[in-house]
């Protein structure tokens, strides 16, 4: 069965707030992955950005993960006073992600279609047709 995260935008301090969440919580973090570290020679980021987090996450309790990146400059700044997050789905198949995905989309607008990702998921992303914005996982266990 799928299990729902939360997943939320910062402009340039996701890992101080990270940090901070980190000092309330505990634990570890499962990944960090900064822009500078995109395997992508077609896509570049500005030296403005390169250090700022593109994925950060943090596991709470049992099943939960909370989080996060940092919204490159390119994309603009996140309105702090609106809608800075997303609903993130970790489920347990490739079936089941594309499934969701499919189903979820449907009349909305795909920012990111289900593929394989450079960090090794299987990962998707979209705003629903309520404009709900959503990303889909599959991690294969190692």
């Amino acid at each position: 069965m799928a299990v729902i995260n939360p997943h939320i935008n910062f402009n340039g301090n996701a890992e101080e707030a990270f940090t901070f969440y980190k000092s309330v919580f505990g634990g570890e973090f499962r990944k960090i992955i900064r822009f500078k570290d995109i395997p992508s020679p077609g896509f570049t980021i500005a030296e403005e950005d390169a250090n700022k987090i593109m994925h950060i996450a943090l596991p709470i309790g049992k099943s939960n993960v909370l989080m996060g990146n940092d919204v490159p400059s390119f994309l603009g700044t996140v309105n702090e006073e609106e809608n800075r997050s997303k609903i993130s789905i970790s489920t347990e198949s490739r079936e089941e992600a594309d499934r969701i995905f499919n189903g979820l989309s449907a009349g909305g607008t795909i920012e990111m279609p289900m593929e394989d990702s450079f960090w090794d998921t299987y990962f998707g992303m979209f705003r629903d047709k309520y404009g709900i914005e959503w990303m889909v996982e599959y991690e294969p266990k190692a």
